[in-house]
């Protein structure tokens, strides 16, 4: 039985030099720090009418292996990293329906100035704007605003409720039909114009905010739910979220939680998207996807630091302290983290058996917190759609480990038209609109 149409997404690893020793990199290894390449990935993604384009964020220099920050500035591991706002802002002006989504951190912005700035971005994109909502979790940023660290985990998470009710409050202090620009009469209601007086735990404004309703009322929202306080907050505030599985199993359990939790909320299940991250690897043919998967084992085999260092990266743990020979589930007690903690659960629970070195000796590519899929383009879509078909949506949110132009355009040219000929995605956008595309299926 076919899927329902699904829903496209691509999360970008943030604003900088992607895939710099590829041989496919072309010029953007020098021009990381420019817009050329982003603009050219945006359009593709709009010519194969994917739903949003996501651009992660972080801001600090990471030194999570060996004490050091010298792994990461010497390999480009997220660093240099530049402002996403700025890139986002970029894209809306190349683009005319592709919903783009920022990402921005409640513990490194204030609510009236973060609500201001989606608020324009969705003005000058014309209703295109989301914020992905993050609370950051490295002690480095925090030192980098100021703190010791960052709040624990579960505080931070209590801190973004209140913080999202505040920033929605803000966007909802214009009342539809405040606008009412009449040249002989008054430029915009001011009966229609409300203060806030917001008083929380954590925030205070006064508001109104200053910059006008915006096109969508509300920008979209995306999160990634996935510890306890995670989903508690995705199926409150989010209308899309990033999730990770292996399994079809675990994904329908993981969607099948959250609209639940939407329903409790008062909210229609069907209005939050649930996006599974993915890494299509494919080839002309399967045996040539195949090759191309163990090249990249064995690329990681020959380099084991990078998966540890980048576990370091998300989780705030230097794993270079701990014996690589030893199993994970003898570590795991040691193992702890104010960080992404559903990252090092995960983590332990996929390779308990295993010990770091071997887990470091396996590639991510395709696999790790993602669902499998390799073969050719029409393999591929046949996957996506079996997939989705048991799960029951609502789509794919596609990231890539080494990005270039080429493995950009095997997705929006390559795979895309398989799923549309088959009727799995959208061949052209109905709407102006990032919310009501998101929500026409």
């Amino acid at each position: 039985m076919a899927a329902k149409k699904f829903h496209l997404g691509w999360f970008m690893n943030g604003y900088r030099v992607h895939g710099w020793r590829d041989q496919w990199i072309g010029t953007h290894k020098a021009e990381g720090m420019k817009p050329d390449f982003y603009v050219d990935m945006a359009r593709s993604l709009e010519r194969a009418c994917f739903d949003y384009f996501i651009l992660e964020d972080s801001s600090f220099v990471p030194d999570a292996w060996q004490g050091k920050h010298d792994f990461y500035i010497e390999n480009a591991y997220a660093v240099p990293k530049f402002d996403p706002a700025v890139l986002a802002s970029i894209l809306t002006q190349n683009t005319s329906r592709l919903g783009v989504v920022c990402t921005l951190a409640i513990t490194e912005y204030p609510p009236y100035l973060l609500a201001r700035l989606v608020s324009t971005m969705d003005h000058v994109s014309n209703g295109r704007a989301g914020w992905n909502m993050v609370t950051a979790s490295s002690d480095r940023a925090a030192q980098n605003y100021g703190h010791d660290a960052q709040p624990d985990h579960d505080v931070r998470y209590d801190m973004a409720a209140e913080f999202t009710d505040l920033v929605v409050k803000l966007w909802e202090s214009w009342e539809p039909g405040s606008m009412v620009v009449d040249q002989e009469g008054i430029f915009a209601d001011p009966s229609k114009v409300h203060p806030v007086d917001f008083k929380g735990r954590f925030y205070r404004s006064r508001g109104p905010i200053n910059t006008a309703r915006s096109p969508q009322g509300r920008s979209v929202i995306v999160q990634a739910g996935g510890s306890e306080k995670g989903r508690a907050y995705a199926s409150r505030w989010a209308d899309s979220i990033i999730a990770s599985a292996t399994s079809i199993d675990q994904m329908k359990q993981y969607r099948d939680d959250v609209r639940d939790r939407a329903a409790d909320h008062g909210r229609n299940p069907d209005d939050v998207k649930v996006l599974f991250l993915t890494s299509p690897i494919m080839g002309e043919t399967r045996q040539a996807a195949l090759e191309r998967e163990a090249v990249a084992q064995a690329d990681a085999a020959a380099n084991p630091v990078t998966r540890l260092a980048g576990m370091g990266y998300a989780t705030d743990i230097d794993f270079s302290v701990f014996d690589l020979d030893t199993p994970i589930k003898d570590l795991a007690g040691q193992m702890v983290t104010n960080g992404h903690q559903s990252s090092l659960e995960f983590f332990v629970r996929q390779n308990s058996e295993r010990t770091l070195r071997e887990v470091a000796s396996v590639s991510a590519t395709g696999s790790a917190q993602r669902v499998r899929l390799l073969g050719t383009p029409s393999e591929v879509a046949e996957q996506m759609d079996e997939i989705m078909s048991a799960v029951g949506g609502d789509g794919f949110l596609i990231t890539q480990d080494v990005l270039t132009r080429r493995s950009i355009s095997e997705i929006t040219d390559g795979l895309v038209p398989e799923l549309q000929k088959r009727g799995l995605t959208r061949t052209s956008y109905t709407h102006e609109m990032f919310r009501d595309n998101l929500l026409e299926f």
